[in-house]
């Protein structure tokens, strides 16, 4: 206890710019916890939290009496190993091309417009996505019509979702994440580059035996990070494009939309909470088994 209020007085400093950091993980992330009681609970809101009856496993039974907690759990993996698996590496050949641009101008300009879409809010995205994919005058249907094409009902066929939906994730993530592999391709030093052209390596082979090698922590890091959240579906992005059109819900219907939905047309908390809690503990089960993985392969890049 003692060696506890040493080091708080003796970094009290660094402790109080950090107090705000803290004090919002325990009331938007710690506090909240709390409401995995209603998961085991018949609850009401005349009785509140603490008072409504307990009813053990009940609850569960919604989600796990059927398939369809199957289909939502393997859509929500397979989606995300699709984002993390394509979209990671796509942004770190995105940083390493916008690192080589020498024109510093036009090199802010390129990071600036791939940022742009980060900022961009799903329902803006869902928009575009419909003005491109629509059936009945769509830009690519029309495109496809030109060219004597027959057109694809893009909003009826849910095989095709996965592939869109990893294409649209890309589009507005690939930006953010590039931004971050810039950050750390800075720190790289450019004299491992010239003595590497010195050698007469060419920029592909520096790119394949320098930047890739030195940038592989950042990105196991990243990719931990994403397998943290890979029973996490991203409930804007599925709700804002795909919405409630049943057709597609086979490929596209994830642990959030499913509760959501839950909520919205049983109108019980509990059984969302149910669902709710289960796509957490997952989650936890996740990240400790592949942080255990990454431990045993990197010892400096796991988390804990």
């Amino acid at each position: 206890m003692r060696a506890f209020y040493r080091e708080i007085s003796k970094n009290r400093s660094l402790y109080i710019l950090a107090l705000p950091g803290i004090l919002f993980l325990v009331v938007f992330a710690y506090l909240p916890l709390f409401g995995h009681i209603l998961a085991f609970e018949d609850f009401k809101m005349s009785a509140g939290l603490f008072g409504s009856k307990f009813v053990g496993f009940k609850n569960f039974e919604f989600f796990f009496g059927s398939n369809d907690w199957i289909t939502v759990t393997f859509n929500t993996v397979f989606l995300n190993t699709l984002f993390l698996g394509i979209g990671l590496p796509f942004s770190l050949v995105l940083a390493i091309f916008i690192n080589d641009i020498r024109l510093r101008g036009f090199k802010r300009l390129a990071q600036s417009f791939i940022f742009l879409p980060y900022f961009i809010s799903w329902q803006v995205i869902a928009l575009m996505v419909y003005a491109l994919l629509n059936s009945s005058n769509g830009f690519i249907n029309s495109v496809l019509l030109g060219a004597g094409l027959p057109v694809v009902n893009w909003y009826g066929s849910p095989g095709l979702w996965p592939s869109i939906l990893t294409v649209v994730n890309i589009f507005k993530y690939a930006g953010y994440n590039s931004i971050i592999f810039l950050a750390a391709l800075t720190g790289i030093s450019e004299e491992l580059y010239e003595s590497a052209r010195i050698d007469g390596a060419s920029r592909f082979q520096q790119v394949l035996k320098i930047t890739l090698p030195l940038m592989r922590p950042i990105f196991l890091i990243m990719l931990l990070l994403g397998i943290g959240r890979i029973f996490f579906g991203d409930f804007g992005m599925i709700y804002g494009i795909v919405g409630d059109n049943g057709v597609l819900l086979p490929t596209t219907d994830v642990i959030d939309t499913y509760s959501y939905r839950a909520l919205r047309q049983v109108g019980n908390l509990s059984m969302s909470s149910a669902v709710v809690l289960y796509q957490s503990v997952m989650g936890v089960v996740t990240i400790v088994f592949f942080n255990w993985l990454i431990k045993k392969a990197e010892p400096d890049v796991r988390l804990f």
